[in-house]
């Protein structure tokens, strides 16, 4: 499943990654419901990836769209956590990780133990020699542990590898069960 922040790049990447077409806009919220896209490898290589509508600070109290979408993730084996690599607005995507990390926490506190990839987006409005450090920047404000994957959904770049790495994940957890 897909979280992060509204205008993170969520429903692009989904687009990026399947057939699905969820609607996509320069505006909070566009994304209202849960959409679903089947990921294709190879014939019988594929798994689907949840869209999950934008989540705010304060989500896990009703604020924004509110837990209504917030129980959805909770059915999800890997959480992409996406994140915008230079927002618009100048806010801190540390900050935006940290508040995700916190709303998934008060809501139900054992989303923190699914597993967790941080997806940096939006990557393609960067020169290519400064991409890196920009994902090592957000990597170390926000302290982040786990696995790293920067991007550009609207581009593409990227994408093969995140796919394989989730495809990679999935079959690995099934045959472990």
């Amino acid at each position: 499943g897909l979280v992060g922040l509204p205008n993170a790049g969520k429903s692009t990447l989904v687009r990026a990654v399947s057939r699905a077409r969820p609607q996509v806009a320069d505006y909070p919220f566009t994304t209202l419901h849960p959409h679903l896209g089947v990921v294709q490898l190879a014939p019988h290589e594929s798994f689907v990836v949840a869209d999950i509508p934008g989540i705010i600070a304060g989500a896990a109290s009703g604020a924004g769209l509110g837990t209504r979408f917030l129980r959805h993730i909770a059915r999800t084996r890997l959480l992409l956590h996406v994140v915008d690599a230079c927002p618009v607005d100048g806010h801190d995507p540390a900050e935006d990780i940290a508040v995700i990390e916190g709303e998934l926490g008060a809501h139900d506190p054992r989303l923190l133990e699914t597993p967790r990839w941080l997806v940096v987006n939006k990557l393609d409005v960067l020169p290519p020699r400064a991409r890196e450090a920009r994902v090592r920047e957000i990597v170390g404000a926000a302290a982040w542990t786990g696995p790293v994957f920067g991007v550009s959904a609207a581009t593409g770049m990227g994408t093969e590898a995140l796919k394989r790495a989730v495809w990679a994940h999935l079959r690995e957890i099934q045959q472990a069960v």
